[in-house]
């Protein structure tokens, strides 16, 4: 008879795989329902809804996590003290499986789910809105936009180039695109944009 230690990670892992596939089915359909979820996951939609009694909620955990793993590389990127440019470049580099993997933010972010996914993604918005302050005071970065306006276009640009890649992020427009993009958007030279990248990406 299984102990509950192994029913709880049995049940974690069925709700790790859920949230997986369901970045998955978002990804290619962002009006995906539960049912297909359940269906590429292999489980009934009962146990779908045992995890996540709604669709709400899939939405707010997948945010959460992705929060998490961006909050966790800017904070990183931004302790480095490196100039904000290439501060900006390690950023994208470290964070673009991350933003590829759950680019049906942009999306969802887009639609009904808009306001709660702006809310929970509150703290990546001011980790990236310092970063680029930072850019700014040492005239690295363009000051026509306020920072958290200028943050939020630059990444956006980023997280448009994943959407538009559905190669798994190997495609012609990959992290480099998304990278001298946003650079640009920064006000970045694009001359010293590519030189910042160099061989990277």
């Amino acid at each position: 008879m299984p102990t509950e230690s192994t029913r709880v990670r049995s049940m974690n892992e069925t709700r790790d795989r859920i949230l997986d596939v369901a970045l998955d089915v978002l990804g290619d359909n962002p009006d995906a329902g539960m049912g297909e979820i359940a269906a590429a996951a292999g489980v009934v939609r009962r146990t779908v809804y045992g995890h996540f009694p709604s669709r709400a909620d899939l939405v707010r955990t997948l945010t959460e996590r992705a929060v998490a793993e961006m909050a966790a590389v800017l904070t990183e990127v931004n302790a480095a003290g490196a100039e904000a440019d290439a501060a900006w470049v390690e950023f994208i580099a470290r964070l673009w499986p991350v933003t590829h993997r759950y680019r049906v933010l942009l999306a969802l972010r887009r639609g009904e789910y808009g306001e709660a996914i702006h809310g929970l993604l509150g703290p990546v918005d001011e980790l990236l809105a310092d970063l680029v302050k930072r850019g700014q005071d040492s005239a690295v970065f363009a000051q026509h936009l306020p920072a958290g306006i200028l943050s939020q276009v630059a990444y956006g640009a980023v997280f448009a180039i994943a959407d538009s890649d559905r190669s798994n992020g190997t495609g012609a427009l990959g992290a480099r695109a998304a990278t001298i993009t946003s650079l640009l958007m920064l006000g970045v030279p694009e001359t010293r944009a590519i030189a910042l990248l160099g061989d990277q990406l």
